[in-house]
């Protein structure tokens, strides 16, 4: 990774550390799946969650409405976590379901396990539904099993954006607290450092141009 050595002597030894250490807590163990979120700063304040909460990926699911990540509310989690888009849900159920993970739905019905309850050992993408009519009917059929936050009160549902911060919070600390292997690999700590850096650097493209041409002579 000689680019990478490069590239941090650009940036201060303080960001260098620092990404090194939030890479030691992230995760891929648990993924985040959100499906057709009419209200845009809903998407955005999940992406937020995961990124607080050191979920490296999240999958939006755009079959109804065009998104685009409202920057305001995302506060710069959009630098940090790793975004992917689907265009229907079942391609995303398919893709995440390739990839080892469980499909989770959240949901207040069903035969749902309570979030204390739930297993952590096995990978997991948990998908959250709209505001108003929650997952979609083919997620709900298609689902490997189903999840719900303990509630007392009168209201049956909390906004998506609430219950992604409640689950992956609660989810995530029991995940840094197990004996399971659920840190980045050495080499996806590598591309996220690599990543991050081009990020924070300006003329990033001047730069490594530079950088190759001064490889090529030698």
């Amino acid at each position: 990774m000689d680019l990478l050595e490069y590239l941090e002597t650009i940036i201060t030894p303080e960001r260098r550390q620092r990404f090194i250490e939030v890479l030691q807590n992230r995760t891929k163990h648990f993924t985040v799946a959100v499906e057709d979120v009419y209200q845009l700063h809903n998407t955005s304040a999940v992406m937020r969650s995961c990124e607080v909460f050191g979920v490296q990926e999240l999958h939006v699911i755009e079959e109804r409405f065009s998104k685009r990540i409202d920057k305001q509310i995302a506060m710069g989690a959009q630098k940090w976590v790793d975004i992917f888009k689907h265009q229907d849900s079942m391609s995303c159920m398919e893709a995440l379901r390739e990839k080892g993970y469980r499909i989770i739905a959240t949901t207040p019905h069903n035969d749902s396990v309570l979030l204390e309850d739930f297993d952590i050992s096995t990978p997991a993408a948990i998908f959250f539904g709209t505001e108003k009519t929650g997952l979609s009917e083919q997620v709900m059929k298609h689902a490997d099993g189903y999840l719900k936050i303990p509630m007392v009160g009168f209201t049956e549902s909390l906004n998506i954006s609430v219950s992604a911060a409640i689950i992956l919070q609660n989810l995530t600390e029991r995940l840094r607290r197990s004996a399971i292997k659920w840190q980045l690999t050495e080499e996806e700590m590598l591309e996220k450092r690599l990543d991050w850096t081009r990020k924070s650097i300006k003329d990033i493209d001047f730069i490594e141009k530079r950088f190759f041409e001064a490889q090529q002579k030698g």
